[in-house]
C-alpha cells in the first residue's frame, strides 16, 4: 500500500479544478496520483492532513472526477483510502464519489 500526503508529496495550497486553474489544481493531482494508482490495482492511502484548505472544485475534480473518467465508484472508494483528522473533508469527497454517478446509479 502506497501513501501520499497530499501536503508534503503535493502541495500545501491546493486550488482549482482544472490545470488552467493554477499549478496544483485536482485535475492535476487526480492525473498524477490518483489515475495511476487505480491503474495499477494498487491500494492508496492519501494523508488530507497539513493542506491550507481545500475547495470544492479541487476535490470534486480530484475524486468525483475519477468515475467520470470510467473508475467504478465501488472501485475508487474501496481503493483510495483517506486519512484526515476532519472526519467531515472524508465524508465531502466520498459524496463527490458517489454522486459523480448521478442520481440513478449512486453507490451506498
Amino acid at each position: 500500500m502506497k501513501t501520499i500526503s497530499l501536503a508534503r508529496d503535493f502541495t500545501k495550497f491546493p486550488a482549482g479544478r482544472y490545470r488552467d486553474d493554477g499549478p496544483y489544481s485536482g485535475e492535476l493531482f487526480r492525473d498524477m496520483y490518483l489515475t495511476p494508482a487505480l491503474n495499477s490495482d494498487e491500494v492508496i492511502t492519501i494523508d488530507l492532513d497539513g493542506a491550507r484548505g481545500y475547495g470544492s472544485s479541487f476535490l470534486e475534480e480530484a475524486f468525483g472526477g475519477l468515475v467520470r473518467l470510467g473508475f467504478p465508484a465501488d472501485r475508487v472508494l474501496t481503493r483510495i483510502r483517506l486519512i484526515s483528522k476532519d472526519s467531515s473533508l472524508i465524508n465531502e469527497i466520498q459524496s463527490y464519489i458517489r454522486d459523480s454517478l448521478g442520481p440513478a446509479r449512486q453507490v451506498h
